[in-house]
């Protein structure tokens, strides 16, 4: 299984992401700076968290208009396994790869800790090793997580099941919508999360809940 991770000026969960990718498929990603104009042939990409250009505009703004995105939108049309990490899933839905908007957290304030996540939907190359309903650990640092979409846009969401995680237990950190913390495409090739399953991959970080996300994913067994 072949992996790429875009890097975008600003970006520092790259690191993180880099690691959990090697640690759990013995592989290293192929690391792709985000003006190149052509993408390796992989079978997933992923685009981490941090702060591209500085979150200038809006939260991915300015990245989802980089170079590489022309061709990681023409990879989502073939099926290619597309996941986005908090800034990442900001650039998802900045491309138009993802609907909604990520907002200013509902506290208006950055918010670091771990939360509760319920998983809504198992059918998926992410989230086939989970139990639908299971509830997992994950962290959360961000700003500018809060969920929004319309009314209509909403209603389509939930109806064609593309809500893969909601935020359980009480512990919406940001105000989203439905308690949304992650969504597909209708497809189910691309998914974007604001929590940062990474961060939770190994006895060391306190938890193992986020590795099965990667284990599905990279298809380790």
């Amino acid at each position: 299984m072949k992996s790429a991770l875009i890097i975008f000026p600003g970006s520092n969960r790259d690191r993180d992401m880099i690691k959990a990718v090697k640690k759990i498929s013995k592989k290293e990603p192929i690391l792709v700076w985000h003006k190149e104009t052509n993408l390796p042939d992989v079978d997933v990409i992923i685009i981490p968290g941090g702060f591209s250009y500085g979150d200038y505009l809006r939260s991915g703004a300015i990245a989802a208009r980089s170079p590489i995105m022309k061709q990681i939108k023409q990879a989502a049309i073939k099926g290619v396994r597309i996941l986005g990490v908090c800034n990442g899933f900001q650039i998802l839905t900045e491309a138009g790869l993802l609907p909604g908007a990520l907002m200013r957290n509902k506290s208006l304030h950055f918010v670091c800790k771990t939360v509760k996540l319920e998983v809504i939907n198992n059918k998926s190359d992410f989230t086939a090793g989970y139990k639908k309903k299971q509830i997992i650990n994950c962290p959360v640092a961000h700003h500018d997580g809060n969920f929004f979409a319309d009314e209509k846009t909403l209603s389509e969401i939930e109806a064609n099941e593309q809500v893969a995680f909601r935020y359980a237990n009480g512990t919406n950190p940001n105000g989203s919508l439905n308690n949304i913390a992650g969504i597909f495409n209708k497809e189910k090739n691309v998914l974007g999360m604001m929590p940062h399953p990474e961060n939770l991959i190994e006895k060391a970080h306190g938890g193992t809940d986020g590795r099965t996300l990667f284990e599905s994913l990279l298809g380790v067994k």
